[in-house]
């Protein structure tokens, strides 16, 4: 067996095949974009290389049959709370079901890591957000993947703790039916805030995308300051991201709450992309693109995804997010747009986000875990510490 590192176009392209190749017995699998994963790798489109680097790996047998792909990062940026030594991450991991290949994969990345200065490495993570290729799935192969979620043949989990590494947190995610009844606290919520003339909740329009971008910024930078994580975001980053959404975005399915015209609390969500791209294989070419306008003019996307959630912390113990969210819902709920959504994930160190998604009434539908590695035994291994509110 060899490990090649990635570094031509051929390369490259056998380091997307080997997940398609090793997915294929699951007819829920649907394969990432192939210019997303290469992004993800282009100093040019990813602007965590200003922080950090990443390499990645294709393993081959002697007769050059592909059987695993893996990719380390570090990043300065990368913080998480309680950790004070310099922690890498591996990603994008895929292997046969053999111990020994995914040693090997793991060992390479590891040498790597250690030579660059880490002590442990995370993983499966993203060089890059959290809201995309972030976790292993071990609870939930019997669906299709949303957008940006990781999708892995079920035995990976055993090739993870085979190798050494711990379960550092659960990443949940929820389901429901978009016309499903809300419990009575929210009708009540929403009935307390709408009789106050300085509360408003309403979506966004896409002719004002600049003013919401202000307006994410705001909310994610208080909501999120809490983690401890030095998570910040400008509004010309939002709205970088906004642009890039905009031809899918549905203004009807974005929404703000707003106390005398401060805003207070975001619930954003998009169309599930995986429901146009399930059809493309990877490709995103002019074709591709006018395939995706057909079937968004013909309305035949079903499923929603949550993106983002949150409120500023002196208003999250008042009742604003069932306000938010049952404003949303009186627009959305009966109209047939939409039949199904799935929330973004939520740490099991944050059980305040949980308890939210089971107030909705919504059921677990995945489990996902991001592992740690330790290298250096000096360093006691310790669970992801719970979320301190403010």
């Amino acid at each position: 067996m060899q490990i090649v590192e990635v570094k031509d176009v051929e390369l490259g392209k056998d380091f997307l095949a080997v997940n398609a190749i090793m997915n294929a017995e699951n007819p829920c699998y649907i394969r990432a974009l192939d210019n997303e994963v290469n992004e993800v790798f282009d100093p040019a489109k990813n602007k965590n290389f200003k922080w950090g680097q990443a390499k990645r790996w294709v393993a081959y047998t002697d007769n050059g049959e592909l059987v695993g792909r893996i990719a380390a990062f570090t990043n300065d940026k990368y913080l998480n709370k309680g950790t004070d030594f310099k922690t890498g991450g591996v990603g994008f991991f895929d292997s046969i079901n053999d111990q020994a290949t995914a040693n090997l994969l793991f060992d390479t990345a590891k040498e790597w890591l250690s030579s660059m200065g880490m002590e442990a490495m995370d993983g499966p993570i993203n060089f890059g957000d959290r809201d995309k290729w972030w976790g292993l799935m071990v609870e939930g192969f019997n669906k299709e993947p949303m957008y940006g979620m990781s999708f892995n043949p079920a035995y990976y989990e055993a090739l993870f703790e085979g190798y050494g590494f711990k379960n550092y947190y659960n990443q949940y995610y929820y389901y429901m039916n978009v016309d499903d009844p809300l419990p009575e606290k929210f009708p009540e919520r929403y009935a307390k805030f709408n009789a106050k003339p300085d509360y408003s909740a309403k979506h966004v329009k896409l002719s004002e995308l600049n003013k919401y971008a202000g307006d994410f910024a705001t909310v994610y930078n208080a909501a999120w300051a809490q983690h401890g994580e030095a998570k910040e975001i400008t509004k010309e980053q939002v709205m970088k991201l906004f642009n890039k959404m905009k031809p899918i975005m549905d203004e009807r399915v974005v929404w703000f709450a707003y106390y005398k015209e401060e805003p207070i609390a975001m619930f954003i969500n998009i169309p599930d992309l995986n429901q146009y791209f399930k059809h493309f294989n990877g490709q995103f070419g002019l074709f591709q693109k006018l395939q995706l306008l057909w079937m968004k003019w013909r309305g035949t996307n079903k499923r929603l995804t949550g993106l983002a959630f949150g409120v500023v912390p002196k208003y999250q113990a008042l009742g604003v997010d069932s306000y938010l969210i049952y404003a949303a819902g009186l627009h959305l709920q009966g109209k047939g747009w939409y039949e199904q959504y799935e929330m973004g994930w939520a740490g099991d160190w944050n059980p305040k986000m949980v308890n939210i998604y089971k107030s909705l009434g919504g059921t677990q539908s995945r489990r996902m875990v991001t592992f740690r590695y330790i290298f250096n035994e000096k360093y006691p291994f310790e669970r992801h510490p719970e979320m301190d509110y403010k």
